[in-house]
């Protein structure tokens, strides 16, 4: 397996991994044009892992300038348990860290039992301080 930048071109591979995991939602704010947007603001901080030429793993990785924020942290079922994650996860955190941002957070559905003990177990700690609010202007609802 080799570990690489995402890049727009592996959109679609990368559409159809999140399709096929169960845990995964996509959202309008997904789109081609949004993702494109989002690796372009945040260059060299979202990674692929590919296995003979197929997406086997994503994390997207961002900022704010303060702090990271991860998304899409998703590995195809036939490759869990290989470390896959991890690799991916710290290739983002390394990236980060050089921008000198220390702490990241990502957010995961409540009922995502799977990924809720995948963080947990590597010492990702769950907040019960503060709620997260969201407000979607488009009207949409799906954003």
């Amino acid at each position: 397996m080799n570990i690489c930048p995402y890049t727009i071109d592996r959109y679609d591979d990368v559409m159809a991994l999140m399709r096929r995991t169960p845990g995964m939602s996509i959202r309008d704010a997904d789109s081609r044009p949004a993702t494109e947007r989002y690796l372009a603001r945040n260059p060299g901080l979202s990674f692929l892992s590919i296995d003979k030429h197929r997406v086997v793993g994503c994390a997207m990785c961002g900022h704010d300038g303060r702090r990271g924020y991860l998304q899409h942290v998703v590995v195809d079922q036939a490759y869990r348990g290989k470390g896959v994650a991890n690799e991916l996860v710290e290739r983002c955190l390394t990236e980060l860290e050089k921008l000198g941002i220390d702490k990241t957070h990502i957010d995961v559905f409540v009922d995502n039992e799977l990924a809720n003990d995948y963080w947990t177990r590597r010492g990702w700690h769950q907040r019960n301080d503060i709620y997260r609010y969201s407000m979607i202007r488009s009207g949409r609802g799906n954003a």
